[in-house]
């Protein structure tokens, strides 16, 4: 049933994706359920399975397994979620084609490459580290969009087409849509770091240094970037670079520890 279920998962995503890609590109798809995009029946679909997985992979008898992969994993279909819903009411649909390929080889890394260990864990500090994952996730997908956003922007200066962007909404709908979402991750990251420093013991310990301190630096970044859109209107290439470095820097420190104690120590 396990393997029926990786199979099923990766399929569905990889279809989805590829469906979207030829309706990027204008050839027929076809559609279910009246209006709803054949993509996005088959991303719901994968959905559900990987959903099945995370049970599996994630609540051990021994406890909550968030080793790198399975974290990972966990991240992917997060993000792979947020976008679904996002599609319902922003056209964000060509993002299937970079997102659900990755959410379906993590899937695969986590099946055959992952190192379970599990750990029982206090209530508070689970709630800490799912908020820390909901903020990556959705940071994930402002980085995502504001790559997007500056092929768009690039395309406009130089007068470039192409499907993929002649598909995209109008730059200020996707500006705006951008700022959706990092002011959601904002809010996320806040309270991640609010409960870490409340339920973590010694929060800047050796170990976790790392993750509190890139932690940090990237909330900064980002309260900064929100607050020049505020008051200085700040928009296309310097909220792109600010997006971008914000996220790398979250990036270092979600995942960064976790990559060198775990595969390379």
């Amino acid at each position: 049933m396990f393997s029926v279920l990786v199979l099923a998962a990766t399929f569905f995503y990889l279809f989805s994706a590829g469906v979207q890609y030829l309706q990027l590109s204008k050839k027929p798809t076809g559609h279910l359920l009246g209006k709803f995009p054949l993509s996005k029946v088959l991303g719901v679909l994968a959905i559900f399975a990987h959903t099945f997985l995370l049970q599996h992979s994630l609540h051990l008898e021994q406890g909550i397994n968030l080793s790198f992969f399975t974290t990972g994993s966990l991240v992917s279909w997060l993000v792979a979620l947020v976008l679904i819903i996002s599609s319902l009411r922003q056209r964000v649909e060509n993002l299937f084609i970079a997102v659900f390929p990755m959410a379906a080889l993590l899937i695969l890394f986590d099946t055959f490459l992952s190192k379970p260990e599990p750990r029982p864990y206090e209530s508070g500090l689970l709630s800490h580290i799912l908020l820390s994952i909901l903020a990556y996730s959705i940071f994930t997908l402002a980085a995502f969009q504001a790559v997007l956003l500056h092929q768009q922007n690039k395309a406009l200066k130089h007068n470039i087409s192409g499907l993929l962007l002649d598909s995209l909404p109008p730059l200020q709908t996707m500006e705006r849509l951008l700022f959706e979402m990092i002011w959601t991750g904002f809010c996320l990251l806040t309270a991640s770091l609010i409960t870490g420093f409340i339920f973590v013991d010694n929060i800047f310990s050796q170990h976790l240094a790392h993750k509190s301190l890139f932690s940090c630096v990237s909330w900064v970044i980002f309260g900064i970037l929100l607050f020049g859109r505020i008051f200085w209107g700040w928009r296309g290439s310097k909220a792109i670079r600010w997006t971008i470095g914000g996220f790398l820097s979250l990036m270092l420190g979600f995942f960064g520890s976790k990559l060198v104690l775990e595969l390379l120590i």
